[in-house]
């Protein structure tokens, strides 16, 4: 290749970037707080409702976050407690899927169903005063149970609170996560098995939240596996492979297919990014916005 062209990689590295709104450079040394006055929209199409999660941008504040993703055309802010709705509400956002109970102590033991539920409902409540839409839940660590057992407690403890979140119209996103890599031992780290959960329970406000980054470690096969089960999908998570960084030509997962894929199933929920930036943050959220407004 001669001298004065660009690699491919460098080509398109190059390009994403200066796409993604060239929001940095020229930002470095400004402070966070100032970030927003320089930052254009970058949501142009708007077929997926962005969201980021908050946990990933730890040096900002949330009233930061807030202010950049407004400008970016983020609708959301994700992962967050009651305590965080009136900053998200301030500045005209949503949170798209509200905390709730231990990630590792779920619903799949009976023993946990009372606090676990408690916890749940008292979430739908806050979340449905707000008007926002999802609350989280998780089956737990398996520690020796058997994956049919775990489906019907799941199942028991699900249907004592599905018809109260009909009522208050908040749906119960149940997470699916890698047990390979990040969550040893975690119940729901294959799609069968939160697809016959949500089978069993028999409720719209019963969903799965399908982590994109989880999903294809455990078992790949991402397109058609939102093509075959997109009607149990109530929201969704972004994140690169390897290393839940990027979702950029660093990785292997294709986002702007994927995007596609879940535009095309008329999904209006909403798809949060939850990557943990290894570069400048804002960036990397700029990047991923604009290569998932398809």
């Amino acid at each position: 290749m001669k001298k004065d062209k660009l690699s491919r990689r460098s080509f398109i590295g190059n390009t994403s970037l200066m796409a993604a709104g060239a929001v940095a450079g020229s930002l470095t040394g400004t402070g966070y707080a100032a970030i927003a006055d320089n930052i254009e929209r970058i949501v142009k199409k708007g077929r997926i409702n962005q969201s980021v999660s908050k946990w990933c941008y730890g040096k900002l504040s949330l009233d930061e976050l807030c202010a950049v993703s407004k400008k970016m055309g983020i609708k959301a802010i994700d992962l967050l407690s009651p305590k965080d709705f009136a900053t998200v509400k301030k500045h005209g956002l949503v949170c798209s899927l509200v905390n709730t109970h231990s990630l590792t102590k779920g619903l799949n033991r009976i023993d946990n169903h009372k606090q676990c539920l408690e916890q749940i409902r008292s979430a739908i409540d806050a979340t449905a005063e707000y008007e926002f839409p999802n609350v989280i839940t998780f089956p737990g660590n398996r520690a020796g149970m058997a994956d049919d057992v775990g489906i019907e407690n799941m199942v028991t403890a699900l249907k004592q609170v599905a018809g109260y979140a009909e009522k208050k119209k908040v749906t119960i996103c149940i997470e699916y996560l890698n047990s390979k890599v990040n969550h040893k031992d975690y119940m729901f780290d294959k799609m069968a098995w939160g697809v016959e959960v949500c089978k069993k329970v028999g409720s719209d406000r019963v969903k799965i939240l399908y982590d994109i980054y989880h999903a294809q470690i455990m078992e790949g096969d991402i397109i058609r596996t939102i093509q075959d089960y997109h009607e149990y999908i109530g929201h969704y998570h972004t994140g690169g492979n390897p290393g839940r960084n990027e979702i950029d030509e660093t990785q292997e997962l294709y986002y702007p297919a994927i995007m596609r894929a879940i535009a095309k199933t008329g999904f209006k929920g909403y798809v949060a990014h939850e990557f943990v930036p290894k570069r400048d943050p804002i960036e990397s959220l700029a990047y991923a916005v604009r290569i998932c407004d398809v």
